[in-house]
């Protein structure tokens, strides 16, 4: 069950990993995880936006138009959802150099739930104030990392020593796969796709 492993990934990430890994779980239940997970930011930023309004630094929260606010949790969705898929055909196309020969399903499970801390840290927008939203997501993006790190290796059924190493890769093509997500977004807000803001 889907919540039975995000309780194991907090809780006790190695050992849950080898359970993940046992298991080979089929596609769709891989991509229930991450269609359902990748709801949780999608719901928070937008009702943070559109409704509470984000406080940064000192003066009045800043508001967007409902209109607007759907608008963006509706591409966010999609646009984390594609992240995933993208980070896990880089996953299974760098698995050829460390000698291991994942399928698409494996590279799924370990992008999916690498990505759960991340995704899961959007519940904090609905307290919208900058630095505490900063706060949580670097503490989430640490944690995924410390998942990828642990991770690799089991799943991808190779020493520790190339794990760290594969780890490392993905690491820097997932960094560049969010910087290219963040310019594409602010390219599109150039183009006249920016939000609408309210008083």
């Amino acid at each position: 069950m889907i919540l039975n492993h995000i309780w194991g990934l907090y809780a006790h990430p190695k050992e849950e990993w080898h359970v993940i890994e046992k298991r080979h779980e089929s596609l769709s239940y891989s991509l229930i995880h991450i269609l359902t997970i990748a709801l949780i930011p999608s719901i928070c930023s937008f009702y943070a936006a559109a409704y509470i309004g984000w406080t940064i630094g000192v003066g009045d929260p800043i508001k967007i138009s409902v209109d607007s606010a759907q608008l963006m949790a509706i591409s966010m969705y999609f646009a984390l959802v594609f992240g995933v898929f993208a980070l896990a055909v880089l996953i299974q196309w760098m698995a050829k150099t460390f000698d291991s020969k994942p399928d698409f399903v494996q590279a799924l499970e370990l992008a999916s739930y690498t990505a759960t801390p991340l995704l899961m840290v959007g519940i904090t927008t609905l307290f919208p104030v900058l630095w505490f939203v900063a706060l949580a997501g670097i503490a989430a993006v640490a944690y995924s990392v410390y998942l990828l790190y642990s991770g690799v290796p089991i799943m991808m059924n190779i020493p520790e020593e190339k794990g760290f190493i594969y780890s490392s890769s993905v690491v820097t093509c997932g960094l560049v796969l969010l910087v290219t997500l963040m310019a594409g977004t602010a390219i599109l807000w150039t183009m006249g796709f920016g939000p609408e803001f309210v008083a």
